[in-house]
């Protein structure tokens, strides 16, 4: 589980096919201070595991399922990425809960810059604009970030001049992907109401 609160960019070092999956390569001298074997790291808001160590890098094995439901297979070396250890128990929450499962890509459509921050806009895929709301959390590329406005096949965010500085957000161009990752509180609220809906008309 993690909060969304990057802790620092990181860069990929090497994105290798492996049959059916890939493994990479990530530079990240914070997170991999304690990293070992088997520990998780977020990179771009995909919850990793760490296969190996070597220095300020770590490498981790991605499948074909993330691979297709992320933007890291479109990664190569000198990309930059949001790396996110996973919360602790002890920590404060400072952004949203955030699984590390992305549900979906959108794409940067535009930016407006501002005195003290830019309006961002992203494309949404259809089969999450329900779960998106005004004032709502969301994750893009791992960022917890609260939504401005929502309607239909896109939503709009207000990054601050220290996400733009420490994040990938800050370097995003139109067209460029974005992984997604809606509040899971709202999925969760879906599937139980649509749970008791049979039994609420089969009651009455």
């Amino acid at each position: 589980m993690f909060t969304g609160i990057v802790e620092e960019l990181g860069e990929i070092v090497a994105l290798e096919p492996a049959g059916d999956s890939a493994r990479i390569t990530v530079r990240g001298p914070l997170v991999t201070r304690d990293a070992v074997h088997g520990a998780s790291i977020a990179v771009n808001g995909v919850c990793l595991t760490v296969v190996d160590v070597d220095g300020d890098a770590f490498t981790a094995d991605v499948v074909r399922e993330t691979l297709d439901r992320s933007s890291l297979g479109a990664l190569g070396p000198g990309s930059r990425v949001n790396l996110e250890r996973p919360v602790r128990l002890s920590d404060r929450l400072g952004g949203h809960l955030v699984q590390g499962h992305v549900d979906g890509v959108g794409r940067l459509i535009s930016r407006e810059p501002g005195e003290r921050g830019d309006v961002v806009v992203f494309s949404l895929p259809p089969d999450l604009s329900r779960y998106v709301v005004e004032k709502g959390s969301i994750a893009v590329d791992g960022v917890s970030l609260t939504v401005v406005e929502a309607g239909g096949d896109r939503f709009s965010v207000a990054l601050i001049p220290a996400t733009l500085q420490m994040t990938t957000l800050g370097l995003k161009r139109p067209g460029d992907p974005v992984n997604l990752e809606v509040d899971v509180v709202a999925k969760y609220v879906e599937r139980m109401l649509g749970e008791r809906a049979p039994q609420a008309e089969a009651a009455s």
